[in-house]
């Protein structure tokens, strides 16, 4: 028997999809549905979506909207093959259509994710349902296959479709992050408390191990959220902001160590703390973690105010790193802002630290400084933002009192970016003495030779080359052999690196 909801249309809500159907055919030339499971494709749902939502607003009615996940389902494709994981969706898709109501809709979200849209349903009645989903499974499977659900519920906050899907999203990861096999309604989600509470993730495939750290651990008031398996772990760092992991060694199919260089190598998880714990207890495993990039290391059984202490420590300098990334993506705005001054320079700095960055390879530089060499060539320009719009954007030569105003923009950008000096280090090098030339005919100080920083001269090779071979207000750009003869010559002239300018010609 199926579980309903009170107060809808079906024939109207029956026709509206029919109509759908007719006008995703027409406009899209393509099957609405997915060819594995039969229920509605990614496309078709969004379009339905839309208008579901559409006509709540109108009619001031309500719906729900449910994701459903496969729990571990890339684990059980590596074990079972795809066939078996292809069956396992179609199984589930059958289970949702017996389910559901003629007017509720059903799709292949993506993977192996289905999205339920449940017109003129509440979110409660709208888990009864889902709960009638996930139970079938469990029986059909004996639990060794189970499903986690994300429910949430139009109203008046959710002014578009991507509000209410990532309601929906954040109820499903609620319900992953915290055992798995559950229906979760977005609402029922406590909000947090105004003063962010660390977020710890334990990864560990014993489920004793996770709560031993976790009863250590409470007493701090941290938030706790857990993990069985490398592939778990690393999907909630994807999707959710962690303050430190608490990484077990000893894990089947992806090893503590692997889930270490993943996080590690990761631009936007990088900066995460990782603790690995273990019950090895030799140099070598430690070596070994260190290598993977971990921060700390400690073996079991923990000692309980030891383990609390390194966590505390690691929190902070998590905090400190952030803060940080976030002062950097508000230089990397305001360098986007320059160049939104001029039409004629969008794109230059990205261009600048991409010619950069290869040419510093070439060099054999560190990893250090291919990465300041990266920063320097984004935000090198960032002091033109002092610099009037008209002179900028100027279609004639600069009088020499407007050029005295453009020389002034190194200086202004290494000033805006000082107060970050410990963070950005030899990049203020490269934003205050880019423009410095090896004769000392360069500005704003007047340089030479060996006292002009090797990244600032690296950038000023990029800088002039992208420079000549981009349109400018005043002239149109040059064919790259052009510039070329041009940097060429003053390089004979000694006013830039020749080795450097090799090197450009080789990436070139």
């Amino acid at each position: 028997m199926r579980i309903t909801c009170a107060g809808q249309n079906e024939l109207s809500e029956k026709n509206m999809t029919v109509n759908l159907e007719t006008e995703y055919e027409n406009e899209i030339h393509a099957p609405y549905t997915d060819s594995l499971t039969g229920l509605f494709n990614h496309g078709f749902f969004q379009l339905a979506l839309e208008r579901e939502l559409k006509r709540s607003q109108r009619y001031e009615t309500t719906f729900s909207l449910a994701f459903i996940d496969i729990d571990a389902f890339t684990s059980y494709n590596r074990h079972h093959g795809p066939i078996k994981g292809d069956l396992t969706l179609k199984e589930i898709a059958t289970l949702v259509k017996k389910n559901i109501r003629d007017v509720d809709l059903a799709a292949r979200y993506n993977g192996d994710v289905f999205a339920i849209l449940l017109p003129e349903c509440e979110p409660l009645q709208a888990r009864d349902v889902m709960e009638r989903i996930r139970q079938d499974l469990e029986t059909l499977t004996g639990k060794n296959t189970t499903i986690s659900i994300g429910i949430a519920g139009y109203s008046a906050d959710s002014t578009n479709t991507s509000i209410l899907i990532n309601m929906a999203r954040e109820a499903l990861l609620h319900a992953k992050t915290r055992g798995k096999n559950r229906a979760t309604i977005f609402r029922e989600i406590k909000t947090p408390d105004l003063d962010h509470r660390p977020r710890i993730l334990i990864v560990d495939d014993i489920p004793t191990n996770i709560k031993i750290l976790e009863s250590f651990l409470l007493p701090l008031k941290y938030e706790i959220m857990k993990a069985h398996n490398g592939e778990d772990a690393l999907s909630i760092i994807n999707r959710t902001d962690i303050d430190i992991v608490l990484l077990d060694v000893m894990m089947p199919v992806m090893d503590g160590f692997e889930v270490c260089r993943h996080i590690k190598s990761n631009e936007r998880t990088r900066i995460i703390p990782v603790i690995m714990v273990t019950a090895l207890d030799d140099s070598e495993a430690k070596i070994k973690a260190i290598e993977s990039g971990a921060d700390d290391f400690i073996t079991k059984p923990p000692n309980r105010l030891e383990l609390q202490a390194r966590v505390k420590s690691l929190i902070q300098v998590k905090s400190l790193n952030s803060n940080l990334a976030d002062l950097e993506s508000v230089l990397f705005s305001l360098a986007n802002t320059v160049e939104a001054k001029d039409e004629y320079t969008r794109g230059h700095t990205r261009r600048v630290s991409e010619i950069g960055v290869e040419l510093a390879k070439k060099m054999g530089l560190s990893a250090k400084e291919i990465k300041e060499i990266k920063i320097g060539g984004i935000i090198h320009d960032i002091g033109k933002i002092g610099v009037p719009k008209a002179i900028l954007s100027k279609p004639d030569k600069l009088t020499p009192e407007e050029f005295e105003i453009m020389k002034q923009h190194p200086y202004t950008g290494y000033t805006i970016c000082l107060p970050l000096k410990q963070s950005l280090g030899t990049v203020l090098d490269i934003i205050y003495y880019h423009h410095e030339k090896l004769d000392g005919s360069g500005y704003p100080v007047g340089l030479k030779e060996e006292n002009i920083p090797t990244g600032a001269k690296v950038m000023a090779v990029a800088d002039i080359y992208d420079a000549l071979t981009s349109d400018r207000p005043y002239r149109k750009a040059m064919p790259k052999e052009k510039a070329l003869n041009i940097i060429r010559q003053d390089v004979e002239e000694g006013k830039l690196d020749r080795q450097i300018f090799e090197y450009l010609l080789e990436l070139l």
